[in-house]
């Protein structure tokens, strides 16, 4: 099994980890042990409506099952409501992955930071660091104690590791003190809302720009507008589908992704804004022009996959692995 291949999984056990926050507990239908998982992680979600989303993993890796916790977005595109408002228990769902555009980078020292429900993938990065023996420390803020999900074992799993844990309900998190006090070798890793990580971005640039800093968010950073961000100008180009031979044309302000769907309408996606990864798909030839906010400066260069949903095309053909 590859992590492109979708797979049913029984939903065994939800729970209430905060107002607004239920955890969903998959453990495979057919038995068959689940693909590992490393900090970082995330899996595509099929719900019964239909609808794919994107859930980062908060257990235990190496165990026999995968947990996901799952906030209420009122604002939300529908995912996380159908999630609250469906009995799910005992339901079959399909999964996909586990995939990781954010994993634990090595570092003398961690700084994990978490809004919110980005506590989910920075919870398993640092049960990942005490596993390996690192040095870390967790920054966790919130609007209310009673929105935070996993503040019990965050805190247990601090102290037992002997790792500072610093909680902040109902107030801003005090980046420049985080980023002035992170020792020489350090690096941090963030996960939160859009305005937290643009505002600690922009403090590293301000004070130390060399400070290495990995970050994933949940949302778009928002641009206004609800039409997804694809290319309006350039000319057009042909896009190959590699595995059936057939050839369409994007036109310039057509997305990839909307020029593939005449000819596959199959094509899974879900933020269309590039940032969830789902329309991820490999580039078996040509030159792609990169707009998403997942792949890393190295990912990008090498070219061997791209977002469809907001890329673009530097040649006149692009051959995609579909």
């Amino acid at each position: 099994m590859t992590v492109s291949d979708w797979r049913e999984v029984t939903v065994t056990r939800l729970g209430w980890e905060a107002d607004g926050v239920v955890s969903l507990v998959f453990t495979p239908t057919d038995g068959a042990p689940l693909p590992e998982w490393g900090a970082g992680a995330h899996i595509d979600v099929r719900l019964p409506s239909g609808t794919v989303r994107q859930y980062s993993l908060c257990g235990e890796p190496g165990g026999p099952a995968y947990t996901i916790a799952v906030l209420r977005e009122a604002d939300g595109r529908g995912g996380s409501a159908e999630i609250h408002d469906t009995a799910l228990i005992g339901r079959t769902l399909s999964i996909r992955g586990p995939r990781n555009h954010f994993p634990l980078e090595s570092a003398a020292h961690h700084v994990l930071v978490a809004g919110g429900i980005g506590i989910t993938p920075v919870l398993a990065m640092a049960r990942e660091a005490t596993a390996r023996g690192d040095s870390w420390e967790l920054h966790y803020g919130g609007r209310a104690v009673t929105t935070m999900a996993f503040v019990d074992q965050a805190r247990a799993l601090a102290e037992s590791a002997g790792a500072p844990f610093r909680l902040k309900a109902g107030e801003q998190l005090d980046l420049p003190a985080l980023v002035r006090d992170v020792p020489e070798g350090g690096a941090i890793h963030a996960c939160g809302p859009p305005g937290m990580l643009a505002a600690l971005r922009e403090e590293i640039k301000r004070s130390r720009p060399s400070l290495p800093l990995y970050i994933e968010q949940f949302t778009s950073a928002g641009t206004g507008s609800e039409e997804p961000a694809v290319p309006t100008d350039g000319e057009a180009f042909e896009v190959e589908l590699f595995r059936s031979g057939e050839t369409v044309t994007v036109e310039p302000g057509t997305s990839i992704l909307e020029a593939v769907r005449t000819l596959r309408p199959d094509v899974l996606s879900s933020c269309e804004e590039g940032f969830c990864g789902t329309c991820e798909t490999k580039v078996l030839g040509g030159t792609p022009v990169h707009a998403d906010s997942i792949l890393s400066q190295k990912e990008r260069a090498e070219n061997t996959s791209m977002m469809i949903c907001v890329g673009g095309c530097a040649s006149q053909r692009l051959v995609l692995d579909l």
